[in-house]
């Protein structure tokens, strides 16, 4: 069965996490991606470290089954190339810095004249109005202005979140923006215009505290890794000095927990206990009765307690151990890609449509594509050789 996204091109002027996010689930969709880059530098992520066999993690983690395009694109010749590429797309995604893209002539206002039915997505920090809309942003500064790190780390110190959420977040909001405006097309033969931010997107995520603080007067504490409103949710440490996670979500799972686990049936009747509320206001009190019972388990008997209970449980994994997880084994989740270094091991993403394989083409070299592409825009070899000669790819 044909991929949803096949015979759609997406050309992208992307960079680092969110633009390269998008595109690249985009493209194990089935669209055919052409991501431009700088000549000689190439995106910036590929020089954030050299951990994967000398490859930088950020960058092939968001960069597979691309087709990479070396051009400056302030060269006088790059006009002429991307004007013929974008007569033959159906998506552009640029997620450069504030104006960056009107002052190439890459803008959603000239595109879109030119090219009625394009999908135009621009990625950024604030979006094109408002008192920050030339304000540079990067991950950790969106999560700083859109409240995160005042809800995330220990009651002494907030922490940033330790992957780039803001990053995702618009990465994954211009992804699905981009199959809607897609679908949309389909039924009335216009592009669209996508205006996405990484401050919006991460804004959405933070509903709940928002809410909370908003309309209860106070915001949320930070507890490290214990839940701020619920108890108990967190980590509790066993005989054996291991610490297990759980969480008990309502009144029925915490008398299922004091029978089975703690066995204390006594516990759920009691008022300091008997209710969500209740054990909030009580948290250390019911902290301090859990740990007295989990003092004298070892955690594999305090996990099958839980187990046994249905109480929701978890391990706390390091990377070496999520990456031999036993789920990710026994669904078949890990595959290979190619990349200029070699084989590397890849996720496959989580789409999981029925009847679906995913594209999981190889990370590509820096420019790998260039020569094939201008010769499929008809550029004859002897103009490819005077475009390297300028410096224009």
């Amino acid at each position: 069965m044909s991929r949803p996204l096949e015979g759609v091109t997406v050309v992208s002027l992307e960079q680092v996490i969110a633009g390269p996010f998008a595109t690249r689930q985009l493209a194990e969709l089935g669209a055919r991606v052409i991501k431009i880059e700088r000549p000689g530098t190439g995106d910036a992520a590929r020089g954030y470290d050299t951990t994967v066999k000398g490859l930088s993690s950020h960058f092939v983690w968001v960069n597979r089954s691309k087709e990479s395009l070396a051009l400056d694109v302030k060269h006088p010749a790059a006009r002429e190339i991307l004007n013929r590429l974008l007569s033959q797309a159906d998506v552009f995604v640029q997620n450069l810095v504030p104006g960056a893209a009107e002052r190439l002539g890459l803008g959603a206002a000239e595109l879109r004249a030119r090219h009625p039915r394009l999908v135009w997505c621009g990625i950024s920090g604030y979006g094109p109005s408002g008192p920050y809309a030339e304000k540079r942003a990067y991950d950790l500064l969106v999560q700083c202005e859109a409240g995160l790190l005042s809800v995330t780390g220990t009651e002494e110190a907030p922490s940033k979140a330790g992957i780039p959420v803001a990053d995702i977040a618009a990465g994954m909001y211009a992804m699905s923006s981009v199959l809607a405006a897609l679908l949309r097309r389909m039924k009335t033969g216009e592009g669209a215009t996508l205006d996405i931010t990484m401050f919006e997107s991460l804004g959405e995520w933070m509903g709940f505290p928002a809410y909370f603080t908003h309309y209860g007067g106070a915001a949320p504490q930070r507890r490290g890794a214990y839940h701020a409103t619920i108890v108990p949710y967190g980590p509790f440490r066993a005989g054996d000095g291991v610490e297990v996670f759980l969480s008990i979500q309502n009144d029925r799972e915490f008398q299922r927990f004091c029978e089975l686990v703690l066995q204390k049936k006594e516990l759920a009747a009691d008022p300091r206990f008997a209710t969500g509320p209740a054990r909030a206001q009580n948290r250390e009190a019911t902290h301090a009765e859990i740990e007295r019972v989990f003092s004298r388990l070892d955690s594999p008997e305090v996990i099958s307690r839980l187990e046994k209970a249905g109480v929701a449980n978890a391990e706390l994994r390091d990377m070496h151990s999520f990456w031999r997880h036993p789920q990710l084994q026994a669904r078949g989740r890990w595959d290979k890609v190619g990349s200029p270094a070699g084989v590397i091991d890849a996720l496959k993403p989580p789409f999981n449509l029925d009847s679906f394989v995913p594209r999981m083409d190889a990370v590509p070299a820096l420019g790998e594509h260039t020569r094939p592409i201008l010769t499929e825009l008809g550029y004859a070899q002897g103009d490819i050789e005077r475009l390297a000669a300028l410096g224009a790819i």
